[in-house]
């Protein structure tokens, strides 16, 4: 349901993937595993679900916001003037402690009607808006494939239509070509036009969306509490749950020629998403002129 991308999937040039890359001084900048050797089976929390087929997961990831800064280490952030990437066609993706906070022991992601209609910055065209967007990614800094993913996080208090929150996992590579044939797993989606209900999606080539897309995932006061949004993924099946209870399982069949388990056997990374909302989900005159999702912490186990 999210058709929007963090990096070039509808064909944006290769030079917007490489912009994406966190810039680095030299010859000892992490790669997308640096992170997960740093975590021991006592991090995440603490935390150490049970796996669906017995033992238990091993902490690769976590960051629970505990500093006064985005730690730059785990996280890129996605800039309209580096990349391209517009904010659901109008919007402008800024790198700006307006729309992107960490206080509190929380991350904070804007997204703003500003004050007056600015250009915003774009290597494949500048153009005019009003609206700034917010998303962060743990690109080139860490990937998986297969484990247990978790957010806990507090989506914006409205009920008014033209707001659109994301939690999700992309693929490092489009190892089977542009979007959706290397895949997208959306952990929670929220959408201000449909407030009570979360929606956990798995896209890829040949996806029947009547089935590949969670319906009957209510979430009560998902925009006045935190909750917990995750997914388990394995080889045959993506589970998720919500508060620890399955709200949504799917296996998939990807077009020909690829096989399951294709597209979802190669590295996903992490991103966070707040935006303003499109098509049915559209801007109002009553749409509210900024929304804040709040996170917890973002906890991934292997």
């Amino acid at each position: 349901m999210l058709r929007f991308r963090l990096l070039c999937a509808l064909g944006a040039a290769t030079a917007a993937v490489a912009a994406l890359a966190p810039v680095t001084a030299g010859p000892t900048a992490a790669a997308p595993t640096t992170a997960a050797a740093a975590f021991s089976k006592t991090a995440c929390g603490g935390e150490r679900p049970a796996k669906p087929g017995g033992g238990r997961y091993t902490c690769s990831f976590e960051d629970e916001f505990n500093g006064s800064a985005l730690d730059r280490s785990k996280w890129v952030v996605q800039d309209t003037a580096v990349t391209g990437i517009s904010a659901l066609g109008s919007g402008c993706y800024v790198d700006d402690p307006d729309n992107i906070r960490v206080g509190s022991g929380q991350l904070f992601l804007t997204a703003r009607k500003e004050d007056a209609v600015f250009t915003c910055t774009s290597p494949y065209g500048s153009y005019n808006t009003d609206r700034t967007a917010a998303t962060i990614g743990s690109y080139g800094l860490f990937t998986q494939t297969y484990g247990r993913f978790e957010f806990r996080a507090k989506l914006p208090n409205t009920t008014i239509q033209g707001i659109h929150s994301a939690l999700w996992l992309y693929p490092q590579k489009h190892t089977y070509g542009g979007w959706p044939h290397s895949g997208e797993i959306d952990v929670a989606e929220w959408f201000s036009g449909a407030p009570k209900n979360v929606y956990p999606s798995v896209h890829y080539a040949g996806e029947n969306t009547a089935l590949s897309t969670g319906y009957n995932c209510p979430v009560a006061g998902s925009g006045t509490q935190f909750h917990r949004y995750a997914v388990e993924w394995t080889p045959t099946s993506m589970r998720f749950l919500y508060d620890n209870r399955v709200c949504f399982t799917h296996s998939w069949t990807p077009a020909s020629p690829l096989v399951a388990p294709q597209p979802f056997d190669q590295p996903f990374y992490v991103v966070l998403t707040q935006v303003f909302g499109g098509r049915w989900n559209a801007i109002t005159p009553e749409t509210p002129t900024s929304a804040t999702m709040a996170v917890d912490w973002v906890r991934v186990w292997k």
